[in-house]
């Protein structure tokens, strides 16, 4: 019993000593700063989508803002 023991504690420093969960880390610490600059510049990128979107669509883009859902008539 108690060499299982042992076997299962070697087992665990080795998980921990790996450095595979570092990519992951890096990945989520990323992302997280993306989304905290996207959080800052909202209103700007709000503003840049809808100029976008007012230029592909022009006056048809108001009608959709006002009345999302359409009804049959």
């Amino acid at each position: 019993m108690e060499e299982l023991l042992q076997r299962v504690k070697m087992r665990v420093k080795l998980l921990l000593m790996q450095e595979d969960g570092l990519g992951t880390v890096e990945l989520v610490i990323i992302l997280a700063v993306l989304v905290g600059i996207a959080l800052i510049f909202r209103s700007y990128i709000f503003d840049f989508v809808d100029t976008i979107m007012g230029n592909i669509f022009g006056n048809e883009l108001e009608s959709i803002k006002t009345n999302p859902i359409p009804t049959k008539e």
